[in-house]
């Protein structure tokens, strides 16, 4: 028969004790891995920002926000400028706050609805698409000295059906659509023109021989 001792089952591997010789203790050792992680980042210091912190001249800077804060939107008429202008004013000046006004923005919407499908058993419209054209102004106050213009224009098309109200709805939603792609082409340009001319100018390059 088989017989084990005691000794032999206490030194087999299933029952064996990893031995703390040639280790640190545990707390050394977890200071020491606290100091090497400390070293690891230490060169990346510089390098973290935070993602929506302002800095420098560009197009999310502190100087520039408020700038654009400081730009007074003008009464637009119509349905489709006052969604124009409240999207202007949320994305110009989304802090609630009232600064002094520098500059003046005014915008002139042209709305336009063109019905390129129909249906030819009842010869009604299937769908309709809506084309605004905005032409805005910046000038600055008091003293009415243009800074930038241009034309922002967009498209957006709807189903239309035979519900009137469907057809009231979809198309109130398109004019919603295209307010707000204009309002955001008409601030990212003017935060453009404007980052330019906060940017600090660079002397001019002096040529030798």
């Amino acid at each position: 028969m088989w017989s084990f001792s005691k000794s032999a089952v206490g030194r087999s591997a299933v029952g064996a004790r990893p031995t703390a010789e040639g280790r640190l203790p545990t707390a050394l050792f977890r200071q020491v891995m606290v100091v090497l992680a400390a070293l690891l980042v230490l060169p990346l210091a510089g390098c973290i920002q935070p993602l929506y912190a302002p800095a420098g001249f560009g197009l999310d800077s502190a100087p520039l926000a408020a700038e654009l804060q400081s730009i007074a939107v003008d009464e637009i008429p119509q349905r489709l400028g006052h969604y124009v202008r409240n999207d202007l004013i949320f994305g110009l000046n989304g802090t609630g706050s009232q600064p002094p006004p520098r500059y003046r923005l005014m915008v002139v919407l042209r709305e336009r609805v063109q019905t390129p499908i129909l249906d030819t058993v009842t010869g009604r419209a299937t769908s309709a698409t809506v084309i605004v054209d905005a032409e805005y102004r910046l000038v600055t106050l008091p003293d009415e000295v243009e800074v930038t213009k241009g034309i922002a224009f967009n498209i957006a098309s709807y189903d239309r059906f035979s519900n009137r109200f469907s057809n009231v709805r979809a198309a109130r939603d398109a004019e919603i659509r295209n307010a707000r792609v204009i309002a955001d082409s008409i601030r990212t340009r003017i935060a453009t023109v404007l980052a330019t001319r906060l940017s600090p100018v660079p002397p001019p390059a002096v040529v030798r021989y």
